[in-house]
């Protein structure tokens, strides 16, 4: 089936920050359920310190028990040049993830490093990606705004968005890492940002209150957004947002925004019905 969209199904970032560690099969049975659904790119794990993420310890021994489809490539998120060479060692994994903000208060934050010494670590992970053949993924987090009294502006996202793309990565997304952004400022910076940047695939990983989901995902596809990210019934989100109802796109509104347009796709909703019923047990 032609397909207008591209769908990536979050699972890491909805299980990361919950206290209770899920067991490792009970992971993998939900994940290949995932993959059963057929999205084009599950975001399914990291190689990130234990201590920093406990849930996400295992993730080596996930990957063993995962049922691969063509259809469908694994990401994982990396914070250092030792998660790096260890996410790129499995042939299963096809694209790493590194977090970049625009913000140093966050990205120190996140990943206990600047801005600076980010792009620095950013050219050593591009090199991994290209030596053992992996696309590299950079979030642009903060894209939507700034809480912490930085300078903030759509200048300064093109500034760093242009220093990734000098480096020849041209795969990105755009992060609302606190879930402030609006209708208007999303059509706002993801027009802007796609004039600027025309040769780059840009996606979105917007979070958001429940009640303003379907109108971000309307404003994202009428800027002409066709990537996004999303989670069932949107669970996990950014501790950082110091609100319980912020969390990631719901997977589930995504499908009922593309049924309201008749927009093509290529997930197996009976599948994905399936999938969803596993969530429960996962996030109960």
């Amino acid at each position: 089936m032609n397909k207008e969209i591209q769908i990536i199904e979050c699972p890491r970032d909805a299980m990361q920050g919950l206290q209770n560690i899920i067991p490792t099969k009970k992971k993998a049975d939900y994940i290949n359920s995932l993959i059963e659904v057929g999205f084009d790119i599950i975001d399914f794990g990291s190689f990130v310190s234990p201590k920093l993420v406990p849930q996400m310890a295992d993730t080596s021994d996930l990957l063993k028990l995962l049922k691969i489809k063509d259809s469908t490539s694994l990401l994982a998120v990396v914070l250092n040049e030792k998660g790096a060479i260890q996410a790129s060692s499995f042939s299963d994994v096809k694209v790493l993830g590194y977090p970049l903000s625009i913000s140093d208060i966050f990205q120190k934050k996140n990943t206990n490093k600047n801005i600076s010494s980010s792009l620095l670590l950013v050219d050593k992970i591009l090199n991994i990606c290209l030596q053992k053949n992996k696309k590299l993924l950079i979030y642009f987090s903060m894209a939507f705004g700034n809480p912490y009294n930085e300078q903030w502006n759509k200048s300064i996202l093109f500034y760093h968005i242009n220093e990734i793309r000098k480096k020849g990565i041209d795969f990105i997304s755009l992060a609302d890492t606190i879930g402030n952004s609006t209708k208007e400022s999303i059509q706002d910076i993801y027009i802007d940002t796609k004039h600027n940047f025309p040769d780059l695939d840009i996606g979105l990983h917007l979070h958001s209150q429940p009640d303003l989901v379907y109108g971000k995902i309307e404003s994202a596809w009428n800027a002409g957004c066709r990537r996004f990210d999303v989670a069932i019934n949107g669970y996990g989100g950014c501790p950082f947002a110091q609100d319980k109802l912020v969390g990631n796109i719901p997977t589930e509104k995504l499908l009922n925004f593309l049924a309201d347009k008749n927009i093509k796709h290529s997930l197996d909703l009976l599948a994905f019905e399936n999938a969803y019923n596993q969530s429960r047990d996962i996030f109960n």
